[in-house]
């Protein structure tokens, strides 16, 4: 597993193989492979639409929405996306579902102390390489997820993010061969959260993040940088 893909999340198929396609996201570019029973087909205009203009955010570590049609209730996690929402309604074509949790409209103003606060939501959530949710997430899906919850789009790799962020307060760090290989978010007071066996938070210095548990440096600090 690369990635995750999250509810809402809209992609385009690029190649099928027999019950698999290969697809790219909309929302930052990613490309891999799903099984075709994972999503639903919209129409163009509808596809168009999701891509260009980003829907609210859940914002609830987990969340119940129900089908009208079928009355089937289902979990979605913090940074799905709720297409078209409206008064308690997201629709997808002619799927309507009903969300009475917590959400942020993409475009409300991100601030710094947002994306700390968001970011502590996830204090020990597992580790899960190509994990986005709160069950299992990695470095830069959890940096990816923070940011999307705040109104800010980023790439879905660490290296990718370290390439277009602005310099400021994602940071980023580097392995002997000096690819980018890990990120967190700066908590503040010389400390970082960060996904790393878990979500955690650790003290950090010029020369990387520190574990107190291991007593010692466990990833080398590479380059801060702000992308507001």
């Amino acid at each position: 597993m690369v990635t995750q893909l999250l509810f809402g999340d809209a992609i385009e198929i690029l190649e099928e193989k027999g019950n698999w396609c290969r697809i790219r996201v909309a929302w930052d570019k990613y490309e891999c492979w799903v099984d075709r029973k994972q999503f639903v087909t919209v129409s163009k205009a509808t596809f168009d639409n999701l891509r260009d203009n980003p829907a609210p955010v859940c914002t609830d570590l987990i969340q119940l929405i129900t089908d009208k049609k079928t009355g089937n209730t289902f979990p979605i996690v913090f940074g799905s996306s709720l297409p078209f929402y409206y008064n308690g309604e997201i629709r997808i074509e002619d799927h309507v579902f009903t969300f009475d949790g917590s959400l942020r409209p993409f475009e409300q103003e991100p601030t710094r102390s947002g994306i700390v606060e968001t970011a502590f939501q996830f204090i020990n959530a597992p580790y899960l390489w190509g994990g986005k949710s709160p069950f299992g997430i990695d470095c830069s899906g959890f940096t990816q997820t923070v940011f999307k919850a705040n109104g800010i789009r980023l790439k879905r790799d660490a290296w990718q993010q370290v390439e277009e962020a602005q310099p400021g307060d994602l940071a980023f760090f580097d392995n002997e061969e000096g690819k980018i290989i890990h990120v967190g978010i700066v908590a503040g007071d010389n400390h970082m959260i960060h996904a790393s066996g878990k979500v955690r938070l650790d003290h950090y210095d010029h020369y990387g993040i520190f574990n107190q548990e291991r007593g010692g440096y466990t990833h080398n600090l590479r380059i801060i940088k702000n992308i507001f």
